[in-house]
């Protein structure tokens, strides 16, 4: 599966903020938003601001941050997309619930990773389980009442407990309940838009697919 595999910082940069796709070198000094802001990637990297762009460039930034974050390819994206188009509700929020659903989604808040990246690892190599059966798929959509734990030979991984401790920097989302001691979580309920605290507008990436 296409994927991008080239420097997760320079992806900040192009967005001009921080995405957390490095884990816990995003809460560090290392940070390249934190050492060098609101500039582009490249050692020559121009300065960045919204103000510089179009209404059409605007949008396709929101879209292109939204998809970076979670990790998806713009076939992908454009799937949910269309699957949130399609359900009753507000596009914009049903979308961004959809992703927040995704298992990889699920396993980062959850603490088991410490980025979605990482997490996606998991779940592809087969180390979570969802109400105790093994699911590699890392767009499985979990539902109310799912029980998301890792395998207890995975258990001892040196990443596993690292990300768990840093947990507390960011917090786990109240739809989850973790079982930090049995490496668990249960989703108590779906989430809700007021859930996603990362900063996002959604209603841009409406405005994108409508003018495409």
């Amino acid at each position: 599966m296409a994927r991008y595999r080239g420097p997760s910082c320079k992806l900040c940069r192009r967005e001009g903020e921080q995405l957390f796709l490095k884990g816990a070198r995003c809460y560090t000094s290392k940070c390249a938003i934190q050492k060098r802001p609101n500039r582009g990637p490249g050692v020559h990297g121009a300065a960045i601001g919204r103000s510089k762009f179009s209404d059409y460039g605007i949008r396709l930034r929101e879209k292109q941050k939204v998809k970076r974050i979670y990790g998806l390819t713009e076939k992908q994206f454009s799937r949910y997309f269309a699957e949130a188009a399609r359900r009753s509700g507000v596009t914009g929020a049903m979308l961004i619930l959809l992703l927040e659903r995704r298992l990889d989604n699920v396993v980062y808040r959850l603490g088991f990773a410490s980025s979605r990246n990482e997490a996606r690892h998991l779940v592809w190599l087969g180390h979570v389980l969802v109400d105790g059966k093994r699911v590699n798929i890392p767009s499985f959509s979990v539902e109310q009442g799912n029980k998301i734990e890792i395998k207890a030979k995975t258990r001892s991984n040196p990443h596993v407990n690292q990300s768990l401790e840093g947990l507390e920097r960011r917090g786990a989302p109240q739809w989850l309940e973790l079982d930090r001691e049995n490496y668990s979580g249960v989703v108590t309920k779906l989430p809700e838009r007021e859930d996603v605290t990362v900063p996002i507008d959604e209603q841009l990436i409406v405005e994108f697919y409508s003018r495409v």
